[in-house]
């Protein structure tokens, strides 16, 4: 496995597979690897012959004050964890490299991008697309591989590569959790003992949806408010946002049918995390 900082060093390296008749994929991720992204990685190498691990904190998708400087990195390990993995090659450009000087050219999203994350974090999403698509012409992947916890997201990247009629597929994969519930986040180191007993408040909450659209509840305030009360009871969790919405437009509902996204995002002390289930009918 190579480790290589440079767009020209990932390009002849997947010319050079091209060559050779290999197929491509592609795992974004800012590092700090875990089992959720292990799962990506996994599913990548089993559907493709070569696989391809960026490794970027961009800070296009960080808003001031945000945790960009604090964000948990650690390349030595994750380089560990992508070789044992079977990955081919990880891309660990700088920012300089990805925005080089006089860099401004962006992309954007309008309705998608507006609800959920989009409210309390604005510029997150222009930051996201950008690099996305960055990435996607870097090593034109034949997929690329995401997480279903950042569900906004997946579900932008999927629209993006629709709109600009990209030529890869977008692979959506399940939320991995821990043994007690807590979806896997690089953002858990930041909890201490007892806000990592807090932030089990969100697994719960899932849970508990997941209760009761499977039991037949079709308003989505009835469930939304138990889920509420359910986070409110924890005195250390503070709602950023509980909805329910069109799991494709991301456009809030009142009405459950089948594809509608239940998601969160909480605040355990100082630190943000994110949740959440489809409704499948």
């Amino acid at each position: 496995m190579k480790v290589v900082g440079t767009i020209k060093e990932v390009r002849q390296q997947v010319k050079e597979w091209r060559k050779a008749g290999e197929s491509v994929a592609l795992v974004p991720t800012m590092g700090y690897l875990h089992e959720g992204h292990g799962s990506l990685i996994t599913r990548a190498k089993n559907e493709n012959d070569r696989v391809v691990v960026s490794i970027f904190v961009n800070p296009m998708q960080f808003g001031p004050g945000e945790d960009l400087e604090s964000y948990p990195r650690d390349l030595e390990k994750d380089s560990a964890f992508c070789e044992n993995l079977g990955a081919d090659l990880i891309f660990h450009p700088t920012p300089e490299e990805m925005y080089p000087e006089g860099f401004c050219s962006y992309v954007d999203m309008s309705v998608l991008t507006e609800e959920l994350c989009g409210q309390s974090r604005p510029v997150h999403f222009r930051g996201v697309c950008t690099v996305c698509s960055k990435l996607f012409h870097i090593v034109t992947p034949d997929r690329a591989y995401f997480g279903q916890k950042d569900a906004q997201q997946l579900a932008i990247i999927k629209r993006l590569v629709l709109d600009m009629s990209m030529d890869l597929q977008i692979v959506g994969c399940p939320i991995i959790r821990e043994k007690d519930g807590l979806a896997k986040s690089s953002r858990n180191t930041y909890l201490s003992e007892e806000e990592r007993k807090a932030a089990l408040v969100l697994s719960k909450a899932v849970s508990l949806g997941e209760q009761l659209t499977k039991a037949g509840e079709n308003d989505a305030k009835v469930v939304l408010d138990k889920m509420i009360k359910l986070i409110e009871a924890e005195p250390m969790a503070k709602i950023d946002y509980v909805k329910a919405v069109d799991g494709l437009t991301m456009q809030q509902t009142d009405k459950i049918t089948d594809g509608t996204l239940f998601a969160m995002a909480v605040y355990i002390g100082k630190t943000r995390l994110i949740d959440n289930f489809s409704v499948s009918r």
